[in-house]
């Protein structure tokens, strides 16, 4: 069985954890777990990651700094060799490239990402993949937004999700839907 590590870094939001492993390239990020108000970070990555023991290394490290940075309203586009895409069928391995393509301070619409993908009705598949995101924030999928500018969902709740538009600039109607023409695909 391969080691798994996991690092807890705390934020404005709450604390998140990274879970990864060596590889021959070096460490991959397993999944990335945002706040959750049922339980601590740490109880869920020993509950979802059973073997994982605490531990980081310099990559690891600068990923969190590069993660927290960005959760303090720095613009940080994040790459992704340093996460493991191929744990992620073909059809989510799809669907978070071309929303890791979303600029920082636009939107786009699970519709309008299923459309560039060439699945013109995959508006809930694309919605249900992104619900699935191992990687929030590394693949900022808090840019994906309903066809009416509602949030739709978020793994960090639909309260961290509004916080992260409107620290990239997003505004947001009094009845709390997205108001931009910055609209990606």
């Amino acid at each position: 069985m391969k080691s798994l590590y996991y690092k807890l870094l705390p934020s404005a939001f709450g604390t998140l954890g990274i879970v990864w492993d060596e590889t021959e390239e070096g460490p991959k990020v397993r999944r990335v777990f945002l706040p959750d108000e049922r339980a601590s970070v740490e109880d869920i990555v020993r509950m979802t990651f059973a073997h994982a023991n605490p531990l980081s290394c310099p990559t690891i490290a600068e990923l969190g700094e590069r993660i927290q940075s960005f959760l303090e309203g720095d613009a940080v586009k994040f790459e992704l060799d340093i996460v493991a895409l191929e744990t992620c069928s073909e059809f989510q391995k799809k669907v978070l490239l071309a929303e890791h393509e979303i600029p920082r301070g636009w939107v786009s619409t699970y519709g309008r990402i299923a459309r560039s993908l060439g699945i013109p009705r995959g508006a809930r598949a694309v919605g249900r993949a992104l619900s699935y995101n191992p990687f929030p924030i590394v693949i900022p999928c808090h840019r994906a937004v309903r066809s009416n500018g509602e949030l739709g969902g978020f793994q960090g709740g639909l309260k961290m999700k509004r916080a992260l538009l409107e620290l990239e600039g997003v505004e947001f109607s009094q009845t709390g839907r997205v108001l931009t023409n910055r609209i990606y695909y």
